[in-house]
């Protein structure tokens, strides 16, 4: 599947809840699911057809995918991974995707969302572990810290984004002097702040 390159918030419509594509825009009167709560290139109608099971477990998937911005196959590397892993594969699943490099730097509140994040990634403003990384889909693992670079500590946009950041996941820490955070532990699905039903798209794999 090729990389979406259309309005970020028509994705948030389709899905019928805000996936945080867009940072701050999300959280004000300006985003689009605050003025047009109703999918995309549909009138609002009084009769709607009951969703099947199929079409309510396809759009658990593609919320997912949408929200994390991985693409199709990378998507079906991850299950087929947390899969053959021992333990709850939807949860697992979702730790994969939480440790995600891009991920990471967003939780941290660095970047103001994940597509921000990952290019703020490629464009090698981070360090794990004092060496530079510049793979958004790096996985992290329980003690690693992730820190601003020197040359990019006074890049405005991280700064900005920290001001806003309200608070962090529990299994998170952030130095907002130092520019640096680290994983405390790999989380448990409570503590993963993703309004999702993964169960779902185990069944719809298990088809």
């Amino acid at each position: 599947m090729a990389v979406y390159h259309g309005p970020r918030c028509r994705q948030c419509r389709r899905e019928g809840m805000k996936l945080m594509l867009k940072g701050e825009r999300c959280k004000s009167e300006r985003c689009a699911m605050e003025r047009r709560p109703f999918p995309p290139g549909m009138r609002v109608s009084k009769r709607r057809r009951s969703a099947t099971e199929y079409n309510q477990q396809l759009r658990e998937k593609q919320k997912i995918r949408r929200m994390y911005g991985v693409l199709e196959k990378q998507f079906e590397l991850y299950f087929e991974k947390s899969a053959k892993a021992t333990g709850i594969t939807g949860e697992i699943l979702l730790q994969l995707l939480e440790m995600r490099l891009d991920n990471i730097v967003y939780r941290l509140g660095f970047a103001s969302s994940r597509s921000c994040a990952r290019q703020m990634v490629l464009h090698n403003h981070f360090t794990v572990n004092g060496k530079k990384v510049n793979i958004s889909s790096y996985q992290l693992k329980a003690g690693d810290v992730v820190q601003v670079k020197d040359k990019s500590k006074t890049l405005e946009a991280i700064h900005n984004s920290l001001k806003a950041l309200r608070d962090i996941p529990e299994w998170l820490t952030v130095d907002k002097v130092k520019l640096e955070g680290s994983v405390i532990r790999i989380p448990e699905r409570a503590a993963i702040p993703v309004n999702v039903q993964e169960q779902l798209v185990v069944e719809l794999y298990s088809r």
